[in-house]
């Protein structure tokens, strides 16, 4: 199964979507920083299965229609840090869509995160990445789970790795750097936290109109 998660940069690189689904054969697509109002109900041979509705910037996600059948998507807010206090950006946080894959003849959930910006602390997000797992659990117990998105934690990535550990997921992280926007906050940005489901590779794609570029995660069932 190949995810590809894009932040689009306040949806200045969608024109790049088709692309990317053509190129890479995606089978899902997720979004961060997306316009929903502008987001087409199809990226190729992707199909939306839904988007926030309240925030400024938004997430989405799209599915093969070929291989799943959508069964469920819900928003959730997250712990607001004081930049989404003062500029109301993002109250959805994490989007999350149930599908069931005709191919492997199960359900697998799949997630869309994207953690407060980098005006806010590591702690912050930590609470954000941990509530988000939370609410996936509440929604998928025991079937395979893939969260893909910006987690904006540039640092301390050790100190992650082991509390998402102690969370029941995994940490992985991408080939290469995945934002580089500003020469000081330069490095990987966007990852994948997952739980009875193998992250066989995960990808830093070439760069295009937004400040980070996607990510390629390609996985498969652990049983």
């Amino acid at each position: 199964m190949r995810i590809i998660s894009y932040n689009l940069r306040k949806h200045a690189a969608s024109a790049e979507l088709v692309g990317l689904e053509t190129l890479y054969e995606a089978d899902v697509l997720c979004l961060q920083e997306a316009d929903s109002e502008l987001l087409p109900d199809r990226v190729g041979n992707l199909r939306l299965a839904d988007s926030t509705r309240e925030n400024r910037l938004g997430l989405a996600i799209y599915y093969n229609v070929d291989r799943f059948s959508p069964i469920s998507t819900t928003a959730f807010e997250l712990k607001k840090s004081m930049h989404d206090h003062l500029f109301s950006p993002a109250t959805e946080r994490l989007l999350a869509t149930k599908l069931f894959d005709k191919e492997a003849d199960r359900e697998m959930l799949v997630a869309s995160f994207h953690a407060a910006p980098l005006t806010a602390l590591n702690s912050l997000r930590r609470h954000q990445i941990k509530t988000a797992h939370a609410e996936l659990h509440s929604l998928a117990e025991g079937i395979p789970t893939v969260m893909v998105g910006d987690f904006n934690y540039p640092i301390f990535k050790n100190n992650l790795r082991r509390r998402i550990h102690e969370m029941g997921y995994e940490l992985s992280l991408s080939n290469a750097r995945t934002y580089s926007r500003y020469k000081i906050f330069r490095g990987h940005f966007d990852f994948v936290t997952s739980v009875t489901m193998g992250i066989d590779d995960v990808k830093t794609l070439p760069a295009g109109a937004s400040d980070h570029r996607p990510i390629l995660v390609t996985t498969s069932y652990l049983d």
